[in-house]
């Protein structure tokens, strides 16, 4: 075999390995990406309970914040606001893995499954909207409610 035909075989058993290469890569990488991902907690507004009983007090009422998964998630930083532009930052809150924590509007002390606000008056109204956002401020869950809980 002469030379010039070596090469031009080499050259050709390369470029095909490339080719395979780069259509294995993506698939390869995706499938890493989602064995990572499958296992990851989500956190998601849970309950709310608007009704206080109390007028303009805050007494009972809550919105429930739940870590849909299995790994735990520190809460510090992260906030949970309402559509007139009240907001509650967390603390130090660890919350683990199918867990939920009770954000409070009224007085209390805080603890692994309730936290507390320390507002007088009330927060949540029948109808509005709470945003969760992460310690980055992207928006983790709206929920939305209206009428009678």
């Amino acid at each position: 075999m002469s030379a010039r035909i070596t090469r031009r075989v080499v050259a050709t058993v390369l470029a095909s390995g490339a080719v395979v290469a780069a259509a294995a890569l993506p698939a390869t990488a995706a499938d890493h990406r989602d064995h990572r991902d499958h296992g990851r907690s989500r956190v998601v507004i849970g309950d709310v309970n608007t009704r206080d009983g109390h007028g303009r007090f805050a007494r009972g009422e809550w919105i429930e914040v739940v870590n849909t998964g299995r790994g735990s998630v520190n809460l510090r930083g992260w906030t949970l606001s309402d559509r007139d532009g009240n907001r509650y930052r967390f603390g130090n809150v660890r919350l683990f893995g199918h867990s939920k924590v009770r954000v409070h509007t009224g007085f209390g002390r805080d603890g692994r499954h309730d936290v507390f606000q320390d507002r007088r008056n009330s927060v949540w109204d029948r109808r509005d909207t709470a945003t969760l956002r992460n310690d980055h401020r992207r928006v983790v869950d709206v929920k939305s409610w209206s009428g009678r809980r």
